[in-house]
């Protein structure tokens, strides 16, 4: 289908979006990588007046080391998030994310910030993002605030991104040495996961020093698996261990039903995955 006519424009700066944003507000839609926007204008799911693409904003592109945080503009492509040797060396769950994120088109196009930004619960960063426990910046009419990971996600597509503001970029604490493993279940390749399960662990002696889990599409927003990290902090790196732990990995979770499989289903499976997904964390760290 053929979208709605609307009009376009092309700030050069973060201040010229928000002010154009204040000027039609709820008449206009932010376009960042356009993977997501662009299907849902073009089947009608809905028909803004105003399209603001971000994508002339150099302000919001790049990876910088900010001290005990990388930090990722929110334009910045995927595929320069994946490649990046900061991330990797200190964000390692989000490199391992971003390897099983759709295609290498999308990855070329899509935008770390859109994608986090537009709140899918199976979109793929959404989980590495409560694991790191990332923080959100967000500029508005009344300059930045930050939100942390564990309040940004707020339900099914939604935000802590009020109708006047625009995510600049996204903290992600440095965790270093710390090994990472990401699980994705998927019937066919590159499509959004039944779940997946986003583990880093920082690991002492043989022991679980420190775990956190990330779920995707188990609820209406990203999840932390809390009771799987209570369980496995202080205990060795055991595989009979991590396999008891991990059988928490539903607790609660509100798992859909669909055609890819019921909430049953997915509470079996997340255990599944989310015992390689630890495994792999815990034997990166060198256990």
């Amino acid at each position: 289908m053929i979208p709605a006519p609307f009009d376009y424009i092309a700030p050069t700066s973060v201040e010229e979006a928000l002010a154009a944003l204040q000027q039609h507000g709820d008449d206009a839609k932010i376009l960042a990588g356009g993977q997501s926007l662009l299907p849902v204008l073009r089947m009608r799911l809905n028909a803004p007046e105003m399209i603001i693409d971000l994508g002339r904003i150099d302000a919001l592109r790049g990876v910088r080391d900010d001290g005990d945080a990388i930090v990722v503009g929110a334009m910045t492509p995927h595929s320069v998030v994946g490649a990046d040797p900061l991330v990797a060396e200190h964000a390692a769950l989000v490199t391992k994310a971003v390897a099983h994120l759709a295609d290498a088109q999308i990855r070329h196009r899509g935008t770390f910030g859109g994608a986090l930004a537009h709140a899918d619960p199976a979109g793929d960063l959404g989980g590495p993002a409560r694991a790191l426990d990332a923080q959100f910046v967000i500029a508005g009419p009344g300059g930045t605030r930050t939100v942390s990971a564990d309040d940004f996600f707020v339900d099914l597509f939604e935000t802590a991104i009020s109708d006047d503001e625009i995510l600049t970029e996204v903290r992600l604490p440095k965790h270093t040495g710390w090994g990472a493993h990401h699980e994705k279940m998927v019937r066919v390749a590159h499509q959004w996961p039944i779940c997946a399960v986003a583990a880093t662990a920082r690991v002492q002696d043989g022991t679980i020093a420190d775990i956190a889990i990330g779920l995707a599409n188990m609820g209406s927003t990203p999840l932390r698996a809390r009771g799987v990290e209570e369980a496995l902090r202080g205990q060795r790196a055991d595989e009979d261990v991590i396999r008891a732990a991990c059988a928490r990995a539903a607790e609660g979770a509100h798992a859909p039903s669909d055609l890819n499989g019921s909430a049953d289903y997915r509470n079996h499976v997340v255990t599944v995955m989310c015992r390689r997904a630890v495994l792999g964390a815990v034997q990166g760290a060198g256990a």
